[in-house]
């Protein structure tokens, strides 16, 4: 067996530190992007609950609640923890999951979400536009919801209470603009309480 001298030792050991180091660095940070992803994805499963509620009729707040259980249970929706060691069960879940959100709400009103969890309300806006420009009126009702989130969440709310006249003629569960002035609220809050249990920040800065 070779034996190594102290001085050999000494700079085999300088040489691997580096490495392993940057190894530790580089899980550490794998790990907060998942991490991070995997809120997001919760998100974006709870408040795809609170529009569906609001596209297609329901209690805004038991939907948010009921959308972060199942982001949690499911895993990510868009930010999906990516690696050898994740679980095939639940990477179908979550396909499934997606898919079927994006069936009910439209493919644009769901990347919409995403970006709005995210406080990317430049996009958000974007997809909101062209999903609300559908022809599928529940995807245009969707993409007009997620609008009106949008701009609310931006602190733009004259800017969304300018399209509530819009909600109540393509909305036959939105009799007023005091019926849409508590949607929007009540989805409102409920997006910066699914943020806050998730370790994202509440409101946008």
């Amino acid at each position: 067996m070779m034996r190594l001298k102290k001085k050999q030792i000494v700079v085999v050991v300088s040489m691997i530190t580096p490495m392993v180091l940057g190894f530790v660095a580089c899980s550490g940070q794998s790990g907060k992007r998942a991490g991070q992803g995997a809120a997001t994805g919760a998100v974006v499963g709870a408040a795809g609950g609170m529009v569906s509620a609001l596209v297609f009729g329901g209690s805004v707040g038991d939907a948010a609640a009921r959308g972060a259980v199942w982001g949690a249970s499911t895993g990510a929706v868009s930010g999906a923890i990516v690696g050898a060691q994740e679980d095939q069960t639940q990477k179908k879940q979550r396909d499934a999951a997606a898919a079927k959100l994006k069936q009910r709400l439209g493919e644009d009103a769901f990347n919409g979400l995403a970006a709005l969890a995210e406080c990317k309300h430049e996009v958000a806006l974007g997809y909101a536009k062209t999903a609300a420009g559908s022809d599928n009126p529940d995807f245009a009702l969707a993409g007009l919801w997620l609008e009106v989130l949008t701009l609310a969440d931006r602190k733009q709310e004259d800017k969304a209470r300018a399209l509530f006249p819009t909600l109540v003629s393509k909305d036959n569960r939105v009799a007023s603009d005091s019926q849409a002035e508590e949607g929007m609220r009540k989805a409102l809050q409920g997006l910066m309480n699914i943020r806050a249990e998730y370790n994202l920040p509440r409101t946008c800065s």
